[in-house]
């Protein structure tokens, strides 16, 4: 999650979405203005401490935190934005990110069906790199009743488009995306599935296809 109060907006950074490059492409604007100092130095203390004195928003923070967190009317008047991905295809991202940044996580794991079966077995223990990427997309932008309480849910299949749309709405000049955390030597995610694999999928993520429209054979709403 990003926030800055100069520029009156709250970007919400749900995992394998896109967002390290729009948070990259959005740092500049982040400790700018008034509260610009104390918002940094509230950042630099809780990392000093582990993350044990909850003086920021998590970096993946869901839009509900920062509601039940900041004064209404500061978050009302916030211009909230996310980014959406088709779930099939993210968890194809997913697979090739643990498997290059965090090996030992899938040890024992050699394919992609393989990661599917773990990353949703139901008796595996709780492990933050399979566990992030397996959350509703949907629970990042609604309240506790399912209403979405954000202004603009953009996707990562229209990924620079969107955002030159966020940033349009925020004010601010339109920025080049950079390619952070780009997977290589990847196919089309359909071929890594199984009718088995691809149900799996579905089954779990089924409120994030109904509310954003996606579907196995078309990676775009």
């Amino acid at each position: 999650m990003l926030l800055s109060l100069k520029h009156n907006f709250l970007f919400v950074h749900i995992a394998k979405t896109g967002g390290t490059s729009v948070r990259a492409a959005l740092s500049r604007y982040r400790y700018r203005g008034p509260w610009g100092v104390p918002l940094f130095l509230a950042d630099k203390l809780d990392q000093i401490s582990g993350h044990r004195i909850g003086a920021k928003f998590p970096r993946h923070a869901k839009a509900i935190a920062a509601r039940e967190m900041l004064p209404a009317e500061l978050y009302d008047n916030l211009f909230k934005f996310v980014f959406v991905r088709n779930p099939w295809d993210l968890q194809v991202s997913s697979f090739f990110h643990i498997r290059r940044e965090r090996p030992h996580v899938l040890e024992g794991v050699e394919s992609f069906e393989q990661f599917v079966k773990l990353k949703f077995d139901p008796e595996r223990e709780w492990n933050y790199m399979l566990d992030t990427s397996k959350e509703l997309q949907r629970d990042y932008v609604t309240d506790m009743s399912g209403r979405c309480i954000v202004d603009f849910i953009g996707h990562y299949e229209s990924l620079q488009a969107d955002f030159d749309t966020a940033c349009d709405r925020i004010g601010i000049p339109r920025i080049a995306l950079p390619h952070r955390r780009k997977a290589e030597g990847r196919d089309d995610y359909r071929r890594y599935y199984t009718d088995e694999t691809a149900r799996i999928v579905e089954a779990h993520y089924r409120p994030d296809i109904e509310m954003f429209g996606y579907r196995f054979d078309a990676p775009a709403p």
